[in-house]
């Protein structure tokens, strides 16, 4: 009796594991890369870009490229905000992305917001550039920032290390100066 129930056992985790038992379906899809794309605007059309996320599978981390022009010279805040909602412009995005109700930080940080992506940093000539790999963002499951909302801000972000209130909750980095929604790319992207 003691072998038939092992080779049953046996038998069911072999066919559990098999191939066929593996593969995706539309419940499970396939375990490929990602990427996401979101085209900022302001609201006097001065400030543009992209931003481009990729994630080469579901538990790596996130790179985010980011192209903008327009900018003042000197650093800019950057985050994912809680909603891809633009009704009312950048001020419909809401609060900073915090599904783990952490305090503001910056990219590096322990306690940090989890689209907190720090300070990008404009040339005299307006035009700024950021690649950041980040693990507190994905662009699948329970906690993914398709459809979310991001935005540049007018000024630069403390980390959450400034005298300001608004410092654990905004990094202090000003007005919203471009905004735009995370949404689905072409892989190649």
């Amino acid at each position: 009796m003691k072998f038939s129930i092992a080779a049953i056992t046996a038998a069911l985790v072999a066919s559990a594991l098999s191939p066929a038992y593996c593969k995706p379906t539309p419940h499970m899809p396939p375990q490929e890369a990602m990427s996401a794309i979101a085209f900022l605007s302001g609201p006097n059309a001065t400030v543009s870009g992209t931003v481009t996320f990729k994630q080469p599978d579901p538990s790596s981390a996130t790179q985010i490229f980011a192209n903008l022009t327009g900018l003042t010279e000197g650093k800019h805040g950057i985050h994912v905000h809680q909603f891809g909602d633009l009704s009312n412009g950048c001020a419909s995005l809401g609060p900073h992305y915090n599904p783990f109700n952490h305090t503001h930080g910056g990219p590096e940080g322990e306690q940090r917001h989890a689209g907190d992506f720090g300070n990008i940093i404009a040339n005299a000539d307006g035009t700024a550039t950021l690649n950041l790999t980040i693990d507190t963002i994905h662009l699948s499951g329970p906690f993914s920032i398709l459809g979310r909302g991001i935005v540049l801000h007018s000024g630069e972000d403390d980390l959450g290390l400034g005298n300001s209130p608004l410092s654990n909750t905004t990094g202090n980095s000003g007005e919203r100066s471009a905004c735009g929604v995370i949404g689905y790319a072409s892989i190649t992207a």
